[in-house]
């Protein structure tokens, strides 16, 4: 039977393929999901599949409850954190958690990653933040939920939307963006500037933050009422039709495991 959600879970698998095309996970390490806010569904990878045997038909879709509406296999063990984040931050429609390396490492140091050059500022105008690391208690409850409530904790007073990534100490990385095709990128912009802040620290210890009038002058050309960086709005549609049919092209392109082409 034909899945009715098929469209939703196909942009939810592509984003998870996409995490390990990038290098930013290895074997089951991450996951990535897609949200229809206006049906009030998620698209989210299945718990324990490796990125090389995913299918869509794997994919699992809930509601905002975390109640299964079509998939045969178990959803990502984060799930719970990602429906926290669906729930509460308005504009998402993807979410991306990986233990890439960079990032982990100074998510494993709890310490936010310091904006130190000017790569750091295109993309937001703060450190990096990070969680506290968290309590037994939270931890002895519903952890993956309590996960998604320490992140909430951590953007009081913050816009999501200009900050689009944090880090959860002790644990890994987690992003998002208005797709999930976004919110991959910018887990591979996160993983970025986390290596270049730990290989700047690694030259000189005490480099300083880039100076205020930098990150604000590299921040506003890119996201400012008065951008300039980039071919605006039309642009960037061309540039997401464009990904869009690659990403069709691989799909039609894949096998399934016996050796048939996917069914698209």
């Amino acid at each position: 039977m034909r899945s009715n959600h098929r469209d939703l879970k196909k942009r939810a698998w592509a984003a998870n393929l996409e995490i390990a095309r990038r290098g930013l996970a290895i074997y089951t390490f991450g996951n990535a999901s897609a949200f229809d806010r206006e049906a009030g569904l998620v698209a989210i990878k299945p718990s324990g599949v490796a990125y090389e045997d995913l299918s869509v038909e794997d994919i699992v879709v809930l509601d905002l409850e975390g109640k299964i509406v079509e998939g045969r296999l178990r959803p990502s063990s984060d799930t719970r954190t990602h429906l926290v984040l669906f729930r509460e931050m308005p504009g998402l429609g993807g979410v991306v958690h990986t233990h890439s390396t960079y990032a982990t490492g100074w998510a494993q140091a709890a310490s936010p990653i310091p904006i130190l050059g000017t790569t750091h500022a295109d993309y937001l105008a703060e450190d990096v933040p990070c969680t506290p690391v968290m309590s037994a208690a939270a931890a002895a409850g519903d952890y993956e939920a309590e996960t998604g409530r320490q992140i909430l904790d951590c953007f009081r007073g913050r816009d999501p939307s200009r900050t689009p990534m944090v880090l959860v100490a002790g644990h890994g990385a987690f992003t998002w963006g208005k797709t999930a095709e976004e919110a991959v990128h910018h887990a591979v912009v996160l993983e970025e500037i986390a290596r270049m802040a730990f290989v700047t620290r690694a030259i000189a210890p005490g480099a300083a933050r880039l100076p205020e009038h930098l990150v604000r002058k590299h921040f506003e050309r890119k996201h400012g009422a008065d951008a300039y960086y980039g071919q605006g709005e039309e642009g960037r549609a061309s540039g997401e039709e464009r990904s869009r049919r690659r990403a069709g092209a691989t799909i039609r392109q894949r096998p399934r495991r016996n050796g048939r082409p996917e069914d698209i």
